[in-house]
């Protein structure tokens, strides 16, 4: 049964966020009958709501749930003040994200005032190879998930994005070298990234920040030096005592 339970809250996503019974039959793989006898528990105990409108959406007890994640609010709470500030001083997009197996998680993201859009939201998966913080994180990843994900496939966002293995790992050893990331017009042909590790408590490299900006309209070489300083200034609050 909760198997079943799972496939069903798994079948809601960034592009079906509302569905209906059919619907989320259909999307969880599920006879429609056992969907419909699952509902009622999954409402009553708040993972789910339904609206006026029939379909059926994530409560938000779930999101209570996911608050006491450690790796999502609690490195959230403690990085936040910092990727303000980064913020503030560049008027540009703040991204800050976790690796999940061989994908990463976007744990906040802070839009600047008329940044570049990006394609990222918290709570939102995407590749790790195609994002500055991604890059960081599958440069610092166990050897085995570096070789899975370099296996592919890759999905290719434009014609800028890197799908060849042998380019992608010497990438991976300049970021283990210069202890930073880029990812060039790799998402969007109007984007570019730069990338640090956040460092936890052990050493290991528990997340990573970003900085996205408008293609053209700062390097590279005056971005990272922001971005490697943002990203020590939270590791420290990470690798310090709680408040």
């Amino acid at each position: 049964m909760l198997g079943r339970a799972l496939r069903i809250l798994g079948a809601f996503c960034a592009d079906h966020p509302a569905m209906t019974l059919s619907e989320l039959a259909r999307r969880s793989e599920l006879p429609t009958s056992t969907v419909h006898r699952m509902l009622g528990d999954l409402i009553a105990w708040g993972a789910l709501e339904r609206g006026q409108d029939g379909r059926y959406r994530v409560g938000l007890r779930l999101w209570e749930l996911g608050a006491l994640a450690p790796r999502g609010q609690g490195l959230r709470e403690r990085a936040l003040p910092y990727l303000e500030d980064l913020s503030q001083v560049t008027r540009e997009n703040v991204q800050l994200a976790v690796r999940e197996g061989c994908e990463l998680v976007f744990v906040e993201r802070i839009a600047g005032t008329g940044a570049v859009p990006v394609l990222t939201r918290p709570g939102g998966r995407f590749a790790l190879t195609a994002t500055g913080v991604g890059l960081v994180l599958l440069a610092h990843a166990p050897r085995e998930v570096q070789e899975k994900v370099l296996a592919g496939p890759f999905h290719r966002f434009t014609e800028k994005t890197v799908t060849d293995p042998r380019v992608l790992r010497r990438m991976l050893a300049d970021v283990r070298r210069d202890g930073y990331a880029v990812s060039d017009r790799q998402v969007t042909m109007d984007a570019l990234s730069v990338a640090a590790p956040v460092h936890g408590p052990g050493g290991e490299v528990a997340a990573a920040v970003s900085l996205v900006v408008r293609h053209g309209s700062r390097s590279a070489h005056a971005i990272a030096p922001l971005v490697c300083t943002s990203a020590r200034t939270i590791s420290r609050a990470l690798t310090g005592p709680a408040h």
